[in-house]
């Protein structure tokens, strides 16, 4: 009887920690509650150059140019985001992995893949954009 009481007393503990450590975090570990919200109503978007190809990230995972992956200089690595380009409204779904862009004016810096797929402009550098979290 005693053991049977000992073991619920640990779970119960072990739950407890549990729980105690999940609620723990920074306020800016709060895009999972902004699922589906705009983050920036207007921005601009620009893409990487193919130099940057297979070079590390500040995640430190490498870049390609052909996956769906972005820079932006505050968000969460990990954070998916929804690019919507504001003149044809079409949208991409990225997943941030990078710091940047450094370039002044600039919200974020998408993969040539994802820029392409929602530009007209295949020649032009930037868009105009809507970044809205997913998770």
């Amino acid at each position: 009887m005693v053991s049977t009481t000992k073991k619920n007393i640990a779970a119960l503990l072990l739950l407890s920690v549990t729980l105690l450590m999940s609620s723990c975090g920074s306020t800016r570990s709060k895009t999972t509650s902004l699922k589906g919200t705009t983050y920036k109503s207007k921005g601009v978007a620009s893409y990487y150059h193919d130099k940057f190809n297979g070079k590390k990230t500040a995640s430190g995972q490498r870049f390609s140019n052909n996956e769906y992956t972005a820079a932006h200089k505050e968000l969460q690595f990990g954070t998916k985001v929804r690019v919507t380009n504001l003149e044809n409204g079409k949208s991409v779904i990225v997943t941030i992995n990078d710091r940047g862009p450094f370039s002044r004016g600039r919200e974020i810096d998408l993969s040539k893949k994802a820029f392409m797929e929602i530009s007209d402009k295949k020649t032009h550098g930037e868009l105009s954009v809507k970044i809205e979290l997913l998770k």
